[in-house]
């Protein structure tokens, strides 16, 4: 029996690009009602969604049969797979198109993500926005690139007022600015636009509800590789799979802790994980 070939970074982000020419970005502007569908309440999946999951997901399996794939839209129809990552020795995680919302009021911050986690680590993250032709790649211990040019971003300054933060929950932004936290702006609605901006430098910190891996793994290995971190609602570090609400995340881990504590209690609580069988 022939070894599967592994697929080269490079090889990924091109079969990620190829699926978004060939399933996503055709629909982009051109979907008719009867290709949109609520999952639940406002959150919505287009026929785009699901093709381009089925895609990248038969293309995944063939070349690593052993991996466990979780994507979103799988995950919608199986709500158990998530916490199988957490014990995971080989997996992927699969977001087809992030910011569906976006995608179908035709507006461009969408993104497609895949995250690779090797022993409860990730170790390659990638997020192609189609319609900006920007590409972000991170291997663990390589940095982050975009587009091929390496990344680098300056430190927050020290002072909160100078601090730029986002968020799509609304009980986060009501939060009147002070002396430990300016005003917390709308984020894009779309972590494969958000996370990019505060690696580049462009926020210092995001706020988030439950920490779907589909929606985080990729992101946040890139901010870990510009020396940033997550936090959940009880302090402890983000792990992929982890389930929970509220999670804070700084380009570095003084501020993320910072932030984290002036929002307090608007984080939410956080469940225990419970563990796959």
């Amino acid at each position: 029996m022939v070894a599967p070939r592994e697929l080269s970074t490079d090889q990924i982000l091109e079969i990620i690009q190829q699926v978004a020419d060939e399933v996503i970005r055709p629909r982009f502007r051109s979907l008719t009602s009867d290709e949109i569908a609520e999952k639940g309440p406002g959150d919505l999946v287009t026929v785009a969604d699901r093709e381009s999951e089925l895609q990248l997901t038969a293309i995944l399996s063939r070349a690593y049969p052993d991996a466990l794939i979780i994507g979103e839209e799988a995950t919608a129809a199986n709500p158990g797979l998530p916490p199988h990552l957490l014990g995971a020795e080989h997996g992927f995680t699969i977001d087809p198109v992030d910011g569906t919302k976006n995608f179908v009021n035709g507006k461009e911050d969408y993104a497609v993500m895949i995250g690779e986690v090797r022993q409860g680590r990730t170790v390659r993250a990638w997020i192609w926005q189609p319609e900006y032709a920007t590409a972000y790649v991170a291997v663990r211990g390589e940095g982050v690139t975009r587009n091929g040019e390496q990344i680098s971003r300056a430190l927050p300054t020290a002072d909160p007022a100078g601090w730029r933060g986002h968020s799509a929950r609304v009980v986060i932004r009501d939060r009147a600015a002070d002396a430990a936290l300016p005003q917390i702006t709308t984020s894009a609605l779309c972590c494969g636009v958000d996370y990019p901006k505060l690696v580049t430098g462009q926020s210092d910190f995001l706020v988030y509800g439950r920490p779907r891996p589909w929606d985080h793994v990729p992101g946040m290995l890139m901010v870990e590789e510009i020396g940033g971190t997550a936090l959940l609602t009880d302090g402890s570090a983000y792990v992929p799979g982890v389930d929970g609400f509220g999670m804070v995340v700084g380009a570095t881990e003084p501020l993320a802790t910072s932030v984290r504590t002036a929002l307090g209690g608007r984080l939410g609580t956080r469940p225990t994980p419970v563990q796959a069988e």
